[in-house]
């Protein structure tokens, strides 16, 4: 069994006993759960999210199974936790750590898709805990849906932004909900197959879905 440092479990209650843990530099909060919630994308990416253990997730980081529910409480909550570090590391590096809006929410987008190529475990991560969050009462569904929502919102609001309010709600959630599905898409095809170019494909999509939603006369349609 992998020792644990003293803050990383409640204390051991009188009259019971437990081997020495083995003295480590003590690590504050913060780090200690950045540390945990990278070990335990890496592990429900590989393994999904039932199969993936807080055991699995412990052992990367020197703890005990205990030390990662003193930091996150219960499985599900890590799972949340994960997927919420996911999307902060998407924005960590932009002007008030938001998504932006206009033609720079696009641009963004295709920057995180660029440095996804360098994020390999991240992007398995998220991959595998989405595609599950359709599952019978997975613990992560309605967080997914939520996210979604919220995306498909954004992206509606910078084409009309872009577009100057000329294009319907209808149309602009329509071309939200391709630009996401074709970059998950693209990501599963990536993780895949790595011949498949994923910013340059992922650059081609957004550009192809906004040209056939703002410039529609120049769009080539297929006959219905």
């Amino acid at each position: 069994m992998v020792s644990v440092m003293d803050d990383d479990v409640p204390p051991v209650p009188a009259g019971t006993s437990r081997r020495p843990a083995v003295r480590r530099p003590r690590k504050g909060t913060a780090e200690r759960r950045a540390e945990i919630l990278r070990a335990a994308a890496h592990t429900f990416g590989s393994k999904g999210y039932k199969t993936g253990s807080l055991a699995d997730v412990a052992e990367q980081v020197g703890i005990t199974h205990a030390g990662v529910l003193h930091h996150f409480g219960t499985k599900e909550q890590l799972l949340i936790e994960v997927l919420e570090y996911r999307d902060l590391e998407d924005v960590r590096d932009l002007e008030g750590q938001h998504i932006p809006d206009g033609m720079e929410l696009f641009t963004h987008l295709v920057r995180t898709a660029r440095a996804n190529v360098d994020r390999r475990g991240i992007v398995q991560g998220y991959t595998v805990l989405t595609a599950e969050s359709v599952t019978e009462d997975h613990p992560a569904r309605n967080w997914v849906t939520q996210r979604f929502a919220v995306l498909r919102g954004e992206i509606a609001h910078a084409i009309q932004e872009i577009g100057d309010h000329k294009v319907s709600d209808e149309q602009a959630t329509r071309a939200a909900s391709a630009i996401i599905g074709v970059m998950d898409g693209l990501q599963v095809q990536w993780l895949l197959d790595g011949t498949v170019d994923l910013a340059e494909s992922t650059t081609f999509a957004i550009e192809a879905i906004l040209s056939a939603v703002l410039n529609p006369a120049e769009t080539t349609h297929l006959p219905e």
